[in-house]
């Protein structure tokens, strides 16, 4: 039986008082490092909250179920590969599709998890996917050509992602949601963070549903049909109180093809659709373009179920050179604001 090379870290609490008191007892967490050959579920399972498991640089064949708050999973950078296993799916995770799943209960969220420095790719539906997480840390993956999403999450609150790659995927680079299942109100994320994330040659870079309280900031997107889509319905409460910022969107101009849910997309920078209260700023939009009905730069769209978008704040960004226009409102909400913004087209005439 292959051993796992384990090394502990002591982590010592201070207590700064006034003179009197004790330090409470010493916390130990373990460090599991997994060689080419060897399991990284195995490693996983037998870790404790707290403990780190660090994967050599490698090809593992495998999907990796996390269910322990605290867990760290951390490659050696994109050369800690995560591909399908040639044989029978071993857990759950594996059989829906996915390369990493970090995982709550309905009744409880999973806390402090990371997922960091490593490659997931080739899996039919997600790279890493989290579902009732608290508190997940994405950070520093590579997801390329997963069937369905890069990055996926539901029902999760306080979330980081940051620093990632998300490539080629068939539907979105990273799609945040607050149940991908079910019908239900836009939840409050607690203030997710979508940092500085590379989001290139998907369906649509990322995707935003149903959700309230998050942030969108300082990614770059390229080669998508839509770089950012903020989507909501006809559920209460409507999604939004939202911010979108400081963004690099150029040239998303690949062509998808229409589908059940959603007409053809092409050429769209920002896409604002059934939400409230989001306020977009500080973002360059160049060169997007296409013929679909979602096209242009910055876009506030018709809901698809006629619910209106509202007091939603399109301020002090760079949209130039996309078409059919740099700005365009088809929505017949209250409140929307179109101010301080360089283009020089919009639709209706007169918001540049």
């Amino acid at each position: 039986m292959k051993k796992y090379r384990i090394t502990y870290m002591m982590c010592t609490a201070v207590v700064v008082g006034t003179g009197l008191g004790a330090a409470p007892p010493a916390a130990r967490h373990a460090f599991h490092v997994v060689m080419p050959g060897q399991s990284i579920q195995k490693a996983v399972d037998a870790s404790k909250p707290g403990d780190t498991v660090l994967v050599a640089p490698g090809t593992f064949h495998e999907s990796i179920k996390v269910t322990t708050p605290g867990l760290t999973l951390r490659g050696m950078g994109r050369a800690t590969v995560i591909q399908p296993s040639r044989k029978k799916a071993a857990n759950s995770c594996a059989e829906g599709g996915n390369g990493i799943c970090v995982l709550g209960t309905k009744d409880r969220d999973v806390k402090g998890v990371t997922i960091a420095s490593l490659t997931v790719t080739g899996f039919a539906r997600t790279g890493v996917f989290a579902m009732a997480t608290d508190g997940l840390t994405v950070r520093n993956v590579t997801t390329a050509r997963n069937g369905v999403w890069g990055i996926a999450q539901e029902r999760s609150v306080r979330s980081l992602i940051q620093d990632n790659s998300a490539l080629n995927n068939g539907d979105a680079g990273v799609f945040l949601a607050n149940t991908i299942n079910e019908e239900a109100g836009a939840t409050d994320t607690g203030g997710t963070l979508i940092d500085h994330n590379r989001l290139e040659g998907n369906r649509i870079g990322l995707t935003v549903r149903r959700l309230r309280n998050l942030t969108v900031a300082r990614n770059r997107a390229t080669a998508n049909c839509v770089a950012v889509f903020v989507v909501g319905d006809e559920n209460k409460p409507k999604a939004g109180a939202l911010t979108v910022r400081d963004n690099l969107l150029v040239r998303n101009n690949k062509s998808c093809p229409k589908t059940t849910r959603l007409d053809a997309l092409q050429g769209s920078g920002i896409v604002l659709t059934g939400a409230e209260d989001t306020l977009v700023t500080r973002n360059v939009v160049r060169d997007n373009v296409g013929n679909s009905p979602l096209s242009g730069g910055i876009v506030l769209f018709k809901s698809f179920v006629g619910v209106t978008s509202d007091r939603n704040r399109i301020t002090d960004n760079v949209a130039e050179g996309n078409s059919p226009a740099d700005l365009i409102n088809t929505d017949h909400g209250t409140g929307n604001t179109f101010e301080h913004n360089s283009c020089r087209a919009s639709q209706p005439a007169g918001m540049c």
